[in-house]
């Protein structure tokens, strides 16, 4: 089993890096594999809505030019996730969103009936504003979401700060231990013929009077 994590930080080596391995630490002790996808900071383009990638059959977006495909392959071949993000602003990284818009939309069968976790991490405020907006990923695309033992975040401003949040890293443990823990029973219930259901399709209603 594998997890993949997304680093929405621009920084490889910032405190999300820390909160992120925190995560795999706990995964490392139950024998499960995780790599990091670094989103970097060059240029990422935000979904236009043209709705070229259901010519892809639902596997890529159209453009091209950046790292969004990638994440979609990668997430082909991973059990879980956990996106993590610094707090802009009180919100999750602009480029975070744009990568989730589009890989969502694209792939989200990728994504579809996996485990996910959101993690955030901040000097001071905004951690469960941007919580609460990632989780809407997993919400929108039958994912279980992965919980811990308080909200998902951590404190810390410069790099190495993140590790001198006590309970914030105790959170992400937890959720690391969280995850192997479902990931376990999902593949348990493979084993025995308990498979993802089938959901109804087809009802979009507009609310315009």
């Amino acid at each position: 089993m594998k997890v993949l994590m997304v680093n929405g930080s621009p920084k490889a080596k910032g405190n999300t890096a820390a909160a992120l391995a925190e995560v795999g630490a706990a995964l490392d002790s139950h024998g499960i594999e995780w790599e990091v996808f670094q989103l970097g900071g060059k240029p990422v383009r935000d979904c236009i809505g043209c709705g070229k990638c259901r010519e892809t059959e639902g596997l890529s977006c159209i453009f091209d030019d950046d790292m969004v495909n990638s994440l979609i392959e990668a997430a082909k071949t991973a059990d879980g996730f956990v996106f993590g993000t610094p707090v802009y602003y009180a919100h999750p990284t602009g480029r975070i969103l744009s990568v989730l818009d589009r890989a969502f939309y694209a792939g989200g069968a990728a994504f579809c009936h996996k485990p996910g976790a959101a993690v955030a991490v901040a000097r001071r405020g905004g951690i469960t504003a941007s919580f609460d907006v990632l989780n809407k990923y997993f919400t929108i695309n039958q994912m279980p979401i992965v919980s811990s033992t308080y909200w998902n975040g951590v404190h810390g401003r410069v790099p190495g700060e993140a590790a001198l949040d006590e309970e914030g890293m105790r959170t992400m443990r937890n959720i690391g231990h969280n995850m192997a823990w479902m990931l376990q029973c999902i593949e348990l219930g493979r084993e025995n013929g308990i498979e993802p259901p089938v959901a109804e399709t087809g009802a979009m209603t507009n609310f315009v009077r």
